[in-house]
């Protein structure tokens, strides 16, 4: 009796843990990418996706649990169902929509090229030159597709910002290709980096997760909410020090996007 008693309250125990951890939303991002997640001095995530995702999970009745990964291994993740969203600046491209879903669109992203202050100033500067970016992200992809027009030298792929500006800083690259923003951030730290050209590209930042994931209807009008009544407008300000853009992807719904 006390045994068969005791089995009953373990199972419950076990039922309410289970229902407790399925409440949780489990996010993946890579620590190094300010000011969208950086791991502060306790650390702690913070930064503007951060700030997003936790609103998010907030409307939706969850927690959060934060899993520190690297760039291309959230690819991986959210592919086995490890995490249940990416963030960290992750572009919506039709390659990436073959394998994953994801939310509309959140910010109109741009890339740059950098290098050091007296470097280069231009792309057509970096003919023959080494030139280096996030591996799997954007800025790979856009070098790779316009190494033959710009005659780019060696490409060298890092796991993260911080050792490729470095590697920009001390002259081991001559430039490297990544998102204008985080680049602009990473300039207040390393003044001795300069912002040397624009990449226009039409790009946004989505919220990445498992192909045909139930919950993506659920993220996504939490995303229209925070658009609609201004709490998104309030992140970016927030982070950025400006307001959105009129008509920018921050404050305008889109629709889920789909593969092609």
């Amino acid at each position: 009796m006390k045994s068969g008693l005791l089995a009953s309250l373990a199972l419950a125990v076990g039922l309410i843990a289970g229902a407790a951890q399925a409440e949780k939303l489990v996010v993946g991002a890579y620590p190094a990418n300010p000011p969208w997640e950086f791991k502060n001095e306790q650390s702690q995530f913070e930064g503007f996706e951060v700030d997003m995702v936790n609103e998010i999970a907030a409307r939706m009745g969850r927690e959060v649990e934060i899993s520190d990964l690297g760039f291309q291994a959230l690819f991986a993740a959210t592919a086995s169902g490890r995490i249940d969203l990416a963030i960290s600046t992750i572009s919506i491209t039709n390659e990436r929509l073959q394998s994953q879903s994801f939310t509309q669109g959140y910010y109109d992203a741009d890339l740059s090229l950098i290098s050091t202050t007296g470097g280069v100033k231009s792309l057509a500067d970096m003919k023959g030159q080494p030139i280096g970016a996030i591996a799997s992200s954007t800025g790979d992809a856009w070098i790779q597709a316009n190494t033959a027009a710009y005659g780019f030298g060696e490409l060298r792929t890092y796991p993260d910002q911080q050792g490729l500006l470095l590697d920009v800083k001390a002259g081991r690259i001559a430039g490297a290709i990544g998102d204008v923003t985080g680049f602009i951030f990473a300039i207040k730290q390393m003044p001795d980096l300069a912002i040397a050209e624009v990449i226009p590209t039409g790009d946004r930042y989505g919220i990445m997760l498992t192909k045909g994931s139930p919950l993506l209807e659920q993220v996504n009008a939490a995303i229209t909410a925070m658009k609609a009544d201004g709490t998104m407008a309030t992140i970016y300000e927030r982070w950025l020090g400006e307001p959105p853009r009129a008509g920018s992807s921050t404050v305008t719904e889109l629709p889920i996007p789909v593969a092609q």
